[in-house]
């Protein structure tokens, strides 16, 4: 799939399943599987469950970026506006922006490289940029310098250690010569300076995937945008998939599963070679000859029992047909198995009764949604570039809920292009809802609060936060 403009892309927030595994692992001590958050807003009113609360930004596009002094927090603070940002928690629950495409400070539109953190009121500009489009700045392999930043990306992916060390690992952006393309350079943020830790400060290189389930120092991923990634109860790092660089050098979707131990690539599942169909089995059913199809901009999460699961994306289907996929799967360390979901491209949606759950509901078949993850287990997923009730094709606003067996419809339309309802600033209310969009970032609280910010409808670029009560 080309990067097309108008499908400015997730994610990930990786974080509320990165921190539900490390709690499952026990490398963190706090309340609540999701976060380790503590943030709690004064919204004036005692929230309503299903409701949604505008929080902070602006409620209309393209918002310049206002950054104030870099490292001090302000009530005036604010990212602009942005799609498919990186964004994580750290143990003290503070929130953190990376990057993405967007607008700077002065209102110009293109990739950012600049790290922002959330207290729970305000925004502190913490790293990077405030202006669009910068190269990186690598420095030497494995060594921290204040002087070291990423380049400018969208559509990286992201994850915690149990040091509560931030890793970031490759999206669509600039190399250490200026240059735009697809990145497999692997970053470490330490809390004070960047380290570059693997792979090329050059874009689009290709996959070096030696033998399968042998890890090797000269393996390494190539360059990809819109990967998925997660990390097990060992603390060791997944990643599968992307729009990216086989093998050969080849571009196109990508159906592979790679693990870092912290030194080392190892090739674990699917093709070294790009625009795989999927070989789905019989649904419900593990097997070692199943496995998703290549894909792009899709959404994961990890269980209570440590299996990886994949919903979605932009990739190929049963027979290789490229569109929008709704299928669910899961990872149990060995096999793939096909839980849910059609085996073919573009189905629309079935919506059912809302916040009932059914056998028979689904989302549409959609990429570029926000996901998170609550103490309970279950799984959530808002919008994205997808199908409606009706099969039409356009951005989503509609949130749904996997309770492990059956999906709920919790809020939102079933229809597409919706715009929002903002009511009053931190006032929950039932008439609240987000504007349809794909490329929202997403964090949890410890409260199971579904957080939002940004995201891109039809016509422009989002840098709302948005708070839901479950």
């Amino acid at each position: 799939m080309p990067h097309l403009s108008n499908i400015y892309f997730r994610w990930h927030s990786l974080t509320q399943r990165l921190l539900l595994m490390l709690l499952v692992s026990g490398l963190i001590a706090c309340g609540g599987s999701g976060s380790s958050s503590n943030i709690e807003i004064g919204d004036g009113n005692k929230p309503v469950a299903n409701t949604w609360a505008w929080v902070s930004g602006a409620n209309t596009l393209n918002q310049a970026g206002n950054y104030g002094l870099l490292g001090s927090a302000n009530s005036s603070n604010q990212p602009g506006a942005r799609i498919a940002s990186a964004s994580w928690q750290d143990a003290s629950g503070h929130f953190w922006l990376f990057g993405g495409k967007g607008n700077d400070s002065g209102g110009a539109l293109g990739n950012l490289n600049d790290l922002w953190r959330w207290d729970g009121t305000n925004w502190t500009w913490v790293s990077g940029s405030n202006s669009v489009n910068q190269a990186g700045t690598y420095g030497a392999l494995n060594t921290p310098n204040a002087a070291n930043i990423p380049g400018a990306r969208l559509d990286a992916v992201t994850w915690i250690d149990a040091s509560g060390d931030f890793w970031l690992f490759g999206g669509e952006g600039y190399d250490s010569t200026g240059n735009v393309g697809d990145h497999n350079d692997l970053w470490r943020w330490d809390g004070t300076d960047w380290s570059w830790m693997s792979g090329s400060n050059l874009r689009n290189q290709s996959g070096v995937y030696g033998t399968q389930g042998t890890a090797n120092i000269s393996n390494v991923p190539g360059g990809r945008t819109g990967a998925i990634s997660w990390i097990d109860a060992s603390g060791e790092f997944w990643l599968f998939g992307g729009w990216g660089y086989d093998s050969g050098g080849a571009l196109g979707n990508l159906s592979d599963l790679w693990r870092w131990d912290g030194s080392q690539w190892t090739w674990m599942s699917g093709s070294n070679l790009r625009n795989l169909s999927g070989s789905y089995g019989t649904q419900g059913t593990a097997d070692n000859a199943n496995v998703p199809g290549a894909r792009n901009l899709s959404v994961s999460w990890i269980d209570a029992s440590g299996n990886f699961w994949l919903f979605g994306g932009f990739g190929r289907d049963s027979v290789g047909a490229s569109g929008n996929l709704n299928d669910l799967w899961r990872w149990d360390g060995a096999d793939w198995t096909w839980v849910s979901g059609s085996n073919s491209v573009n189905q629309s949606g079935t919506y059912g009764t809302l916040q009932t759950a059914d056998a028979a509901n689904r989302p549409g078949g959609r990429s570029a949604s926000v996901s998170w993850v609550n103490s309970s287990g279950d799984f959530w997923l808002f919008g994205g570039s997808g199908y409606d009730s009706s099969g039409n094709n356009g951005r989503l606003n509609d949130l749904w809920r996997w309770d492990g067996t059956q999906w709920s419809w919790m809020s939102g339309s079933s229809g597409t292009n919706q715009s929002a309802s903002y009511g009053t600033l931190n006032q929950h209310d039932a008439t609240n809802v987000p504007g349809a969009r794909s490329g929202s970032a997403g964090w949890i609280d410890s409260s199971d609060h579904l957080w939002m910010l940004g995201g891109k409808d039809t016509i422009g670029h989002y840098n709302d936060l948005w708070r839901y009560k479950p």
